[in-house]
């Protein structure tokens, strides 16, 4: 297997792709919402895509934080609330609070295990601050780190529970960033001191869980030449060390503008400073290519991660029954409702 994640191009595979992913054998995959139209197409599209590479354990990832970022969206999925809504409830009651994130996340991972869907990339663990770009905004649980923290475990600890494999991000924290990832390279200030004691908070609090996914930021204070994708510095000494996470660390998407240099600089680039793996979402054969012909094998230290992450979903709960769904969504609409009243 080689050391990347992959998306595709549309609602099926084409030829060309089947025959790319045999050849490459991507650890995984990801989906987007240019992939995602009725229920049974998603489900022939990841049976389709472990094909592909053989292997029914290969994993298929999806974005279904909920408010603005979902891949699978209405009318033919709910439109799940923002985190920042469950940041609201947890202010006026914390226990409140976890209720309604775990019945959330309930709802989300029986939406993608009736799809076979088996990683979800939640939660969201930055902490935003006033007048940062709204990249992240309500995506987020609050302003407050711990609140960040508290309602992240919930998310991270239900998703496991229901046999859904959660990846934290984006480490060590993007709720700093001045503007978006996607378009142009975020660039903080902030002390090493006062990222420990804010940002990375969150990130050292679920340091244990199986996967997480990177920043493209640069930390001035830390490296103040390469994003966090691509530095060293801060994956050895800030995420591995400081923060000790010792799970499959996924770089974000590569694709992204706040990175510079070929696809294939990108991903060497990643896989060298200390990422498990290299993403890469849009489904462009030609930057596939790029990717694939810069990238290895998993280590041997990425292969470990992958089984121990693997160990920690919970294999024993069976798909939940449509009665036991309205159950929770019937909870969940209960605790929200003081929210938007």
């Amino acid at each position: 297997m080689k050391a990347m994640i992959l998306g595709c191009a549309g609602l099926e595979l084409t030829p060309e792709e089947k025959e790319f992913f045999r050849r490459h054998d991507p650890l995984g995959f990801i989906l987007f919402a240019r992939n995602c139209d009725t229920a049974e197409q998603i489900a022939r599209l990841v049976r389709d895509l472990r094909a592909s590479v053989g292997r029914d354990s290969a994993p298929v990832l999806i974005d279904q934080e909920g408010g603005r970022v979902q891949r699978l969206k209405p009318p033919r999925w709910r439109q799940a609330p923002a985190a920042s809504r469950f940041g609201e409830l947890f202010r006026r009651d914390p226990d409140l609070g976890r209720e309604a994130v775990e019945f959330n996340m309930r709802l989300i991972a029986a939406d993608l295990i009736a799809l076979g869907i088996d990683v979800d990339c939640v939660p969201c663990l930055d902490v935003p601050v006033p007048g940062a770009h709204d990249v992240i905004g309500d995506r987020a649980f609050a302003l407050q780190a711990e609140i960040v923290a508290d309602l992240g475990r919930v998310t991270a600890n239900t998703m496991l529970d229901m046999g859904i494999m959660p990846v934290i991000k984006h480490v060590p924290g993007h709720g700093r960033a001045g503007v978006d990832s996607h378009h142009a390279l975020p660039r903080v200030d902030t002390s090493t001191i006062e990222l420990q004691h804010s940002d990375f908070l969150p990130f050292a609090s679920l340091s244990d869980m199986p996967w997480g996914m990177t920043a493209h930021v640069l930390y001035t204070a830390i490296d103040a030449e390469r994003p966090a994708t691509t530095s060293p510095a801060v994956i050895e000494r800030i995420i591995r060390g400081v923060i000790g996470f010792q799970g499959l660390l996924l770089s974000d998407d590569l694709s992204m503008q706040a990175l510079g240099g070929t696809l294939g600089d990108r991903a060497r680039a990643a896989l060298t400073a200390g990422c498990d793996v290299a993403l890469h979402c849009n489904g462009k054969m030609d930057e596939m290519a790029q990717v694939a012909d810069a990238t290895g094998p998993l280590t041997p230290a990425a292969l470990e991660r992958v089984a121990r992450g693997r160990a920690r979903l919970n294999k024993s709960r069976k798909p939940p029954g449509q009665g036991e769904i309205a159950a929770w969504q019937r909870r969940l609409d209960g605790l929200l409702q003081p929210v938007s009243a």
